[in-house]
């Protein structure tokens, strides 16, 4: 049997940016998504985030493709907050999202940069934020990005 695993530091923003995941709900958005992803049989290893994006540390087994599980989360995810008090503003996800392959050795580098949204957000806007992870890949970064 082949031993198998991609992983992926995925961020996903809200529709326009806007602040629509308040952090004292925000967990409840964190769990639905991460049922999401063990109900596909992918591996969560952390989800948090800010008000206008989350970032989401996943592996994939050999049968998911990534544009697939993102699709689920954004679908799912955007058609469960709609109904829920807790997001009387969220309107949905933004059109694009980032994905980014990751290496074992940095599971737990990756897990600390995601646990550290909230005090890295202090100083570092989303938009700076994303385009440093897109720059540090070696994409080349466009405004439309951000849609």
């Amino acid at each position: 049997m082949s031993a198998t695993i991609s992983l992926f530091h995925i961020v996903i923003n809200t529709l326009g940016r806007k602040m629509t995941i308040p952090d004292e709900t925000s967990e409840h958005m964190y769990k639905y998504i991460a049922s999401i992803v063990k109900n596909k049989g992918c591996k969560l290893f952390r989800i948090n985030g800010i008000g206008n994006h989350i970032h989401i540390l996943v592996g994939l087994p050999s049968n998911i493709a990534l544009s697939d599980i993102v699709r689920d989360i954004k679908q799912g995810s955007s058609k469960w907050a709609k109904q829920q008090a807790y997001f009387p503003n969220f309107r949905g996800w933004g059109r694009e999202y980032g994905a980014f392959s990751c290496s074992v050795r940095d599971i737990d580098s990756i897990i600390n940069y995601i646990n550290n949204q909230r005090i890295h957000h202090r100083q570092n806007s989303f938009e700076q934020e994303y385009q440093d992870m897109i720059e540090r890949s070696g994409l080349e970064w466009n405004d439309l990005r951000l849609t």
